[in-house]
């Protein structure tokens, strides 16, 4: 059923539960360009823990939302990449991606049996779009942890430099789930390739 639960796991932007909230109630966060819509169910996560993730974290394309790079995750290459881990429905979980692959929530997106399997081979790939990537990157409490990222390796994007208020909200996060203050996030980003006049 759509009501199983799932980690979502974030590692850009949605780290930020405010941010997630958006893509859950509706609304439009700070700094972005456009509004969004929100899951069929409004239920917040019920928890969520801060994770290091295996890989690493880059920025490559351009933000239709914020304009400059957007974070990408890529699980085979040299990390880690920090994260946070929210447990939600598999239904909200395919709402969220199915917002940021710019489309609308559907109840008949093809997305939620995908998800509901579990993605027992690790990765499925919804599409060639930015997030169209879903990887399963572990698992807790018995729930599979899921993530969705680019179809690329990092190795393969030119890296574009994320805008400040991006990287304000990825700051936000970092701190409300790992305790980060602003020097530690610099460090991560410049880490990531993000030029220290930016961060």
């Amino acid at each position: 059923m759509a009501s199983e639960l799932v980690w979502y796991v974030s590692y850009g932007s949605n780290m930020n539960a405010a941010r997630l909230a958006c893509y859950l109630e509706g609304g439009r966060p700070p700094g972005a360009r456009v509004s969004y819509v929100g899951a069929r169910d409004h239920t917040p996560p019920r928890e969520d823990f801060a994770v290091m993730l295996p890989g690493c974290l880059y920025f490559g394309t351009v933000s239709r939302v914020w304009g400059g790079g957007i974070a990408f995750y890529d699980h085979d290459a040299d990390g880690p990449a920090a994260a946070r881990a929210y447990l939600i429905t598999a239904e909200q979980f395919v709402d969220v991606a199915a917002q940021e692959m710019h489309r609308r929530p559907a109840a008949d997106d093809p997305l939620e049996s995908v998800v509901l399997g579990g993605l027992p081979e690790g990765r499925h790939q919804a599409g060639p779009g930015i997030y169209e990537t879903l990887l399963r990157v572990g698992e807790r409490d018995g729930y599979p942890m899921l993530t969705f990222t680019a179809p690329a390796r990092s190795v393969e994007v030119a890296f574009n430099q994320p805008v400040q208020a991006y990287l304000d909200m990825l700051g936000a996060g970092l701190l409300q789930a790992h305790g980060w203050d602003a020097a530690r996030c610099r460090q991560y980003f410049s880490a990531c390739g993000v030029l220290e006049e930016a961060a």
